[in-house]
């Protein structure tokens, strides 16, 4: 049987589904795990006074509710909505009307894959307050169920999948190459991961008592190290650290990035696919695309590279896990990126290379001046503590001489300032350690504000921020001369500046 559409009447779509049972094998032994923490310190802690049937009892409470979470769980799609329903003393229930659906994430876990499971999120573009408070999110659902999920809540018609039928058929805008792993030691995604591990070792050292110069290793490395020159110490630790970031890095590039693909299907969506241990595919609306971003932190930069991300609402824009679900290319070389992203817009430019209005040049003394003076603070300060033997002289001195680079950031900084009014789109870029360039539809931007600080005012420069209800729920372009960025908020937005410009009358 072939894909097919079924009407309103077929009563086993718009029944309540549960969530798939086979969570009932995953869910107990991962609240278990979270508990461990509270399980073992009561035991150890309250051994002989009580305290751990205390500990016990929290553990079977978490295990029960995880329980009571799969079994109680309903959802169904019927009536122009998603409704879901979970609880058994306190119930709640939800509604979201599928015109309110801009995006819909579908991630398998290891937990998941174990059991051919997915986790089903439904992103809604509603910047509300809370984590996860934009979103809906079924969490054990089978593969099956979730490619109907996406087709029904994303293209709005009621789909019976059959595995047997042939793919729709789509177009492949972007694929991963292997060639690209020589820019992941640039991402620096390694040192993350490096800080994180040594962070965790030495609370768990001190928690513990121990003292790192009693471990055996530890005390034989700080003896060879006391006859060793500082330089080669330097040295060997930078380029130790070098080989161990750039390792962990390319091992993230792959867990994160294998097999990825970008395409775009006859119905007028975008699909991301990815992941290795961890699959992801998340479904984007072209009709609820409002632009792009292309980001270039200074390493990838320098290594000719970049990441292009979409702006759309619904997307998922917080930490850890919940970050990347707008990704539209990895790492990249830069000219590829500028491909896709004109590919995605359905442009004949590509908005990372239009040629930008520049800003005043007051805006790169406001750069200079904090790039600078911000070193020269520093150094200051570290000089004072040095002055009354609490640190050692070499420390400022060593600050006074990244006077250079400071200054070097100041000016590239204001050198990529820029923006420009280019068809439908609002393009702006900034930054120097993390360069961005901003492409967003003007159709899409809900309102202009104008905001100027007391030393902005003094240069004769403003801040103009385009609300979006996309993305960071907001975009700016900074320090652009006073006329200049009136005239770019009133191009951007017709007509929502009018009441409060004030026009000179020609003489």
């Amino acid at each position: 049987m072939s894909t097919a559409e079924v009407t309103d009447d077929d009563a086993e779509l718009t029944h309540w589904h549960r969530l798939d049972r086979r969570m009932l094998l995953i869910r107990p032994v991962l609240d278990l795990v979270k508990s461990l923490p509270v399980l073992i310190g009561t035991v150890i802690l309250g051994r002989g006074n009580g305290w751990e049937w205390f500990g016990l009892g929290i553990t079977a409470l978490t295990v029960l509710i995880g329980i009571s979470h799969v079994l109680t769980s309903r959802y169904r799609v019927a009536d122009g909505q998603v409704e879901w329903t979970t609880g058994l003393l306190l119930r709640k229930h939800r509604a979201i009307p599928l015109d309110r659906v801009r995006t819909v994430d579908v991630t398998s876990e290891p937990k998941h894959r174990l059991f051919s499971l997915s986790a089903v999120r439904i992103g809604t573009g509603r910047h509300a307050q809370g984590p996860g408070s934009d979103q809906l999110v079924l969490d054990a659902v089978s593969g099956t169920e979730a490619q109907r999920l996406r087709t029904v809540l994303l293209h709005r018609k009621e789909v019976v999948i059959d595995a047997e039928a042939a793919p729709a058929p789509e177009q492949v805008v972007a694929e991963v190459d292997r060639k690209w792993l020589r820019y992941a030691p640039f991402t620096l995604s390694g040192l993350a991961v490096v800080g994180a591990v040594f962070a965790a070792v030495w609370h768990f050292a001190n928690q513990l008592q121990i003292d790192p110069v009693s471990v055996g290793p530890l005390r034989d490395l700080l003896d060879v190290l006391e006859n060793t020159a500082v330089w080669l110490i330097v040295v060997v630790a930078a380029v130790a650290l070098l080989v161990v970031v750039s390792l962990l890095s390319v091992g993230g590039y792959v867990l994160s990035f294998w097999n990825f693909k970008l395409t775009r299907e006859t119905e007028g969506t975008l699909h991301i696919r990815r992941g290795l241990i961890t699959t992801r595919s998340v479904s984007i609306e072209e009709d609820r695309l409002r632009g792009v971003e292309v980001k270039e932190p200074l390493p990838l930069r320098l290594a000719g590279g970049a990441r292009l991300t979409a702006i759309a609402g619904g997307l998922r824009e917080g930490k850890g896990g919940d970050k990347g679900g707008g990704l539209l290319l990895p790492p990249a070389p830069v000219g590829r990126v500028h491909e896709v992203a004109a590919e995605v817009l359905r442009e004949n430019f590509d908005p990372a290379t239009v040629p930008l209005n520049r800003h005043p040049r007051r805006a790169l003394t406001r750069r200079l001046t904090r790039a600078v003076g911000g070193v020269l603070i520093l150094a200051a300060v570290l000089a004072c503590l040095a002055w009354i033997e609490f640190l050692p002289g070499w420390m400022w001195q060593v600050t006074v001489g990244l006077l250079p680079f400071a200054a070097l950031v100041g000016w590239d900084r204001y050198r990529n300032l820029g923006h420009a009014i280019v068809g439908r789109y609002l393009v702006s870029r900034s930054g120097s350690l993390a360069r961005s360039t901003v492409a967003i539809r003007r159709e899409g931007i809900t309102g202009i504000v104008v905001s100027r600080s007391f030393f902005q005012r003094r240069a004769g420069l403003i801040t103009v921020t385009a609300p979006l209800a996309a993305g960071r729920g907001g975009y700016q372009v900074v320090d652009v001369g006073e006329a200049a960025g009136l005239a770019m908020a009133e191009q951007a937005a017709p007509g929502l500046l009018t009441p409060f410009l004030r026009r000179t009358p020609q003489r």
